[in-house]
């Protein structure tokens, strides 16, 4: 499997190299996209509790994401196939890079950290618990034992305008340091005269 160390963080005001990338469901998505701000989000591994209690939030919500003209894009470093078992049915973008090169040009690391704050312990038992009933309940699977990408990944968060800007970024210190959904309302709407035309309705 390729590996790339990471590059420097982006801030706010670098720019995304336009690109096509394939999602899990074979459809390509852009970004940037031309009529609507990205949320481009990294997680960790496919049928990581930690990652799935947050996407949960985003799911409840997505309506008012969409509403407020932002497209989700999100990004794991497992493979498409393991990816399928466990993200179906989601209502936005799930991309697959093994490889981790979306993770080293967005500059997104891996580090004990991740697991190890104590900030993230409180998340990490409470999405085991929860992913544990679920899967008991036959509505979730159990992650694969072995991860090739590792299970110390970082979150990050990138809202992308129109013109391929970044215009926030967000590196997580622990497993669960990601933006809420409050807070990519907030800055969705703080940023609306740069995203350019946006859907109607």
């Amino acid at each position: 499997m390729l590996m790339r160390r990471p590059a420097r963080p982006l801030r706010p005001g670098s720019t995304v190299t336009g690109r096509r990338i394939d999602t899990v469901s074979g459809g390509p998505v852009g970004v940037p996209d031309p009529d609507r701000l990205v949320h481009l989000q990294f997680r960790r591994f496919a049928g990581c509790p930690v990652c799935h209690l947050h996407l949960r939030s985003v799911v409840r919500r997505h309506a008012e994401i969409e509403a407020a003209g932002v497209r989700e894009v999100v990004v794991f470093h497992s493979p498409a196939e393991e990816l399928l078992r466990h993200t179906a049915g989601l209502p936005f973008a799930v991309v697959a890079d093994p490889g981790k090169r979306l993770y080293a040009e967005f500059g997104v690391e891996s580090a004990p950290r991740a697991l190890l704050s104590p900030r993230a312990w409180g998340p990490v038992v409470g999405a085991v618990l929860r992913g544990g009933w679920e899967v008991l309940r036959g509505r979730e699977r159990l992650p694969a034992p072995h991860q090739p990408g590792g299970r110390l990944g970082l979150p990050a968060d990138f809202l992308i305008g129109t013109d391929g800007r970044i215009l926030a970024a967000k590196y997580g210190e622990h497993v669960y340091d990601q933006w809420p959904v409050d807070e990519l309302l907030r800055l969705a709407s703080s940023h609306r005269p740069a995203a350019g035309r946006l859907p109607a309705g």
